[in-house]
């Protein structure tokens, strides 16, 4: 019998119109706008001047603070400015703009096709270069990955858990990575388990990635330690806490992080990444993306240079259709819409999906009528009908009672919602008011 989590969860249509599209470059386009915020925690801090040349994979800005990454150029070519830029979202951030000239890499960066296996760096030694490289988490959340191999004092890791769910519809760009870059993945995995010094991996994927299972599980044999779980397709897996639920049985507790439990989480596309930062001296410069949508053209995933305007991205999938009614960062449950197609492709950027005005269209919400499908569908136990109704009246500290800092946003209360209200709307604007009550009150 698969393995699942055990609270909630529902099964949306998956919709992986571009899981059998192989990886294509992405061409380098003619400028780049690199922000200086992708990841959880303080921006990073510029360390170049306007009119300088950069080269591909050079430090452009440093992290501040412990809970920080840094930030490398991702093409060659002259600065052009340091000021703010329109991001996703509409709001102004701070970012580094590139103008494009040839295609220069730093000198010691290694670009071999040809899988390094001889892992000699000490765990130390793994972990800065991890933290000088700017990796952060590839599955969404971006927290800066040498953070989360440096666990407290008084915390030990027991198990790496590798997420190779990608249960969000739509997106297939992990899924692709494990079929093109298992060996890569396996050797990442050898690596961060040699930073949190601990003897067992294991990686979960949902049993729809047969050949994904298939190809990882032929080279997990033949790597001790490392073993491959086939999971139940059961949406939101992906999260950290769900996944550690449905691999170890281990819950963790409300407030508290997973190395609670003696567990470390890292994405698939984190591990390829750790493997080009320790192997390649390469820093995270490009990722993988999806573009997808029932209307697009052809669907597919590319290597993308970070930076890259979403707009060229869109242009490589066919163009905007016609009869697109919003573009969504990420998938359709957790994924947010963008106002600006030409703000850039981030180190946290799963997928774009381009959603018609069918798919789009808001159904008018009704009165909720108590049937508690929201309760059942909530993954983490809570109680969205509730929450959204504090929400509404903006009761923060009932908010807090009720745990809503708890929620993973994972957005399954809306999908199974019968009277179509937007729970997830105002569940996500009333944990952001009591977010900033908390820190407040702690100043």
């Amino acid at each position: 019998m698969l393995k699942t989590f055990r609270i909630g969860g529902v099964h949306p249509p998956e919709n992986k119109l571009s899981s059998s599209e192989k990886i294509q470059i992405l061409p380098v386009p003619e400028q780049v706008i690199i922000p200086l915020g992708q990841h959880i925690g303080a921006p990073a801090t510029p360390i170049v001047q306007k009119g300088d040349y950069v080269k591909a994979g050079q430090l452009i800005a440093t992290a501040t603070g412990f809970v920080s990454a840094n930030i490398h150029s991702s093409v060659s070519g002259t600065i052009v400015a340091i000021d703010n830029f329109t991001d996703a979202a509409g709001l102004s951030k701070p970012a580094i703009t590139i103008k494009v000239e040839g295609d220069e890499w730093e000198k010691n960066i290694t670009r071999s096709e040809k899988t390094d296996h001889n892992i000699t760096l000490s765990k130390e030694k793994i972990i800065e270069a991890i933290s000088a490289a700017g990796i952060v988490g590839m599955g969404g959340a971006t927290f800066p990955t040498q953070v989360k191999l440096s666990p407290p004092p008084g915390n030990k890791a027991e198990i790496l858990i590798i997420n190779g769910v990608e249960c969000e519809p739509y997106l297939t760009a992990d899924h692709r990575i494990m079929l093109e870059k298992a060996e890569e993945i396996i050797v990442g995995v050898q690596i961060l388990m040699k930073a949190i010094d601990v003897k067992q991996a294991v990686i979960g994927i949902e049993n729809n990635k047969r050949d994904a299972i298939e190809k990882l599980q032929s080279l997990a044999t033949k790597t001790l330690g490392v073993e491959v779980c086939p999971l139940k397709v059961r949406y939101p897996q992906g999260g950290e806490k769900q996944l550690i639920k449905a691999i170890t049985g281990r819950s963790v507790p409300s407030g508290a992080l997973p190395i609670a439990v003696g567990a470390v989480v890292q994405n698939v596309g984190t591990a390829l990444a750790v493997y080009e930062a320790v192997m390649q001296n390469k820093p995270l410069v490009e990722r993988v993306v999806t573009i997808t949508g029932k209307s697009v053209k052809h669907p597919g995933n590319y290597l993308c240079r970070i930076g890259t305007p979403i707009s060229k991205l869109i242009e490589a999938a066919g163009g905007l259709p016609e009869d697109t009614t919003k573009i969504i960062g990420g998938g359709p449950m957790m994924g947010r819409a963008m106002v600006n197609p030409e703000s850039p492709i981030l180190k946290g950027t799963s997928g774009i999906l381009i959603i018609n005005d069918k798919e789009g269209a808001r159904k008018q919400s009704r009165n909720c009528i108590r049937c508690s499908k929201c309760v059942s569908a909530c993954p983490m136990g809570l109680e969205p009908y509730l929450l959204m109704t504090l929400a509404t009246h903006n009761m923060l500290e009932d908010m807090e009672k009720e745990k809503v800092m708890d929620c993973i946003e994972c957005g399954s209360c809306s999908f199974t919602c019968p009277a179509d209200r937007p729970l997830l709307d105002y569940i996500r604007l009333g944990k952001a008011r009591t977010g900033a009550m908390i820190r407040n009150r702690k100043k």
